[in-house]
């Protein structure tokens, strides 16, 4: 196996530790404070206004920019020391000014993504955001560090130090139970102290997550001094480029926006911000585990290439990773289409809640197969140096969820309105990710497409078998019912974590078997990846 099969298995083994911890840390926090009230939308909210400038931060310039400019600055006569030492001393600099920024505004922010929170709601959530909003600068610090490292082919830490935040949260909220009690759900249950103990944990894991990085730098070959002299080495083609991928987050976080806004509506009786986000971790498991861990060394290859001109390897490089990534993505969707009840049961106490919150994670997996090919397709883009094209099939995204959102509250209950707004996302991610193929493939004179298809129609042939096999794992548990009335607490999500990997690893199961019928070439993915994992291999 190549040194991209390494880096994947050790992607995927931090991602998988990394996601697991990170569902734990959310049952936890979901206990204390409860997985719908206005307290906990409150908290939710405020908690992701640093995502959000995170996202704006990570995808905006390091992923779209900054990986290919470290990978070219390689050539410097320095190897990129000085680049690298200019670009972290501006980084430092906006990090500290966007999180001084955030911070005045942070009343502001919290009534702009939730205007139909109650007063007293919208107070909380601003208590709250005056703990969380330090986290931008952490934020800001672990992924130009974490990439920088990503770009010079150290894979592992950027992927595993996740796991001392998510170990210090569920620490630090398994404290707050301990001292305030559980299930705050209630806006008027809290005082300063639990804010301050929620919201400081919070943001000291993500504090920690950020050192831990620092501990890897070594393995760079890089030493890092302070330097304001940013002119003389290319921080303004750093700056052409990223006007554009500055644009097409701040359209994706308009769309965010939107729906947020929209679906704080919902909030206090329904499923809204709180589900919604418990929903997208789930949906994300795969993603990270599969589509990051695959795609994240190849798109440093893919930089190298395109560095070196190597365009006919380039066209490789994006064929073999669509196709090994859709090969585990098609079954993660099935698999947790059909234990959509059980995944959403770990996040509250109220199993027929769960029912009703199902639809949100089945809306959010009509988009994971889309969303993980556009993470090799846009980032090929970027590794050519082009952030404009990828802004203007964002774009196109963005105006469909906006639009979807606009229309949800027509068409739905508001029971159902969170479920509503994830399918406008999904629709519009897929229809992104269609335009992004077709012009990358004009770009590239060829994608092999052809080969690709037949692919996906052999894992798509497997996954129908599959499914049958996980909707029967499904029923032997107890079906809807088991899990609608049946556990309350922690053991009622326990049961749902339980039978959520039971009916996932039996639709997996059945579909490496059908596929092994059909002599699927892709499985040599498989063999590989659990050859690296196996202590014979790894000697």
């Amino acid at each position: 196996m190549t040194g991209l099969g390494r880096a994947s298995a050790i992607l995927g083994a931090g991602t998988l530790i990394s996601r697991i911890t990170g569902l734990v840390r959310t049952i936890v926090l979901l206990a204390a404070i409860g997985s719908v009230g206005r307290a906990s939308d409150a908290f939710s909210t405020a908690n992701q206004l640093p995502n959000n400038v995170f996202t704006i931060i990570q995808t905006g310039v390091l992923t779209a920019v900054i990986i290919p400019q470290i990978v070219k600055s390689v050539s410097h006569k320095d190897g990129g020391q000085a680049f690298i030492s200019k670009l972290f001393t501006l980084g430092t600099a906006v990090f500290l000014a966007a999180t001084g920024v955030a911070m005045v505004l942070a009343p502001w922010l919290v009534f702009i993504y939730a205007k139909g929170y109650t007063p007293d709601q919208l107070a909380l959530g601003t208590a709250f955001a005056y703990w969380c909003l330090p986290q931008i600068f952490f934020y800001g610090l672990y992924a130009l560090i974490g990439e920088t490292l990503n770009a010079k082919r150290v894979f592992g830490p950027y992927t595993w130090a996740p796991i001392a935040n998510n170990v210090i949260s569920i620490v630090g909220f398994i404290a707050f139970m301990t001292l305030f009690g559980d299930n705050r759900n209630r806006v008027e249950m809290w005082d300063p102290a639990m804010i301050a103990v929620m919201g400081g944990t919070a943001t000291l894991g993500i504090a920690v997550q950020a050192a831990l990085l620092l501990l890897a730098w070594r393995r760079t070959g890089l030493r890092l001094r302070p330097d304001f002299r940013w002119r003389g080495v290319g921080l303004g083609q750093v700056g052409k480029l990223a006007g554009w991928t500055f644009a097409m987050v701040i359209a994706g976080q308009l769309a965010g926006w939107a729906q947020a806004t929209i679906v704080s509506e919902a909030s206090g009786d329904h499923p809204a911000g709180t589900i919604m986000g418990a929903a997208w971790l789930v949906f994300m498991l795969p993603y990270s585990i599969f589509a990051v861990s695959i795609g994240t060394p190849y798109f440093t290859q893919i930089a190298e290439h395109t560095a070196e001109d190597r365009h006919d390897q380039v066209r490789g490089d994006v064929a073999r990773s669509i196709r090994a990534i859709s090969l585990f993505i098609v079954i993660s969707t099935v698999g947790l289409a059909v234990a959509s009840v059980p995944a959403t049961r770990i996040f509250t106490e109220n199993g027929a809640f769960a029912v009703q919150a199902a639809p949100v994670l089945i809306c959010y997996l009509v988009g994971l197969l889309p969303l993980s090919l556009l993470f090799i397709v846009q980032r090929t883009f970027y590794a050519y140096g082009d952030t404009r094209t990828p802004f203007w099939f964002t774009v196109v995204q963005c105006a469909l969820i906006l639009v979807s959102a606009l229309v949800a509250p027509l068409l739905v209950p508001l029971s159902q309105l969170a479920a509503a707004i994830a399918l406008g996302q999904s629709l519009a991610g897929l229809v992104q990710t269609v335009i992004a193929v077709i012009l990358l493939r004009r770009r590239l004179g060829g994608l092999e497409l052809a080969r690709t298809g037949r692919s996906l129609a052999r894992f798509v042939l497997a996954a129908i078998p599959a499914g049958f096999a996980g909707w029967g794992a499904y029923l032997l548990l107890g079906g809807s019912t088991g899990w609608s009335v049946g556990g309350t607490g922690m053991v009622g999500r326990l049961s749902g974590a339980v039978g959520t990997g039971v009916i996932c690893g039996a639709a997996f199961a059945v579909y490496l078997i059908v596929l092994a019928l059909l002599r699927a070439p892709e499985l040599t993915v498989v063999s590989d990846l659990i050859r690296r994992f196996l202590p014979a291999h790894r000697s």
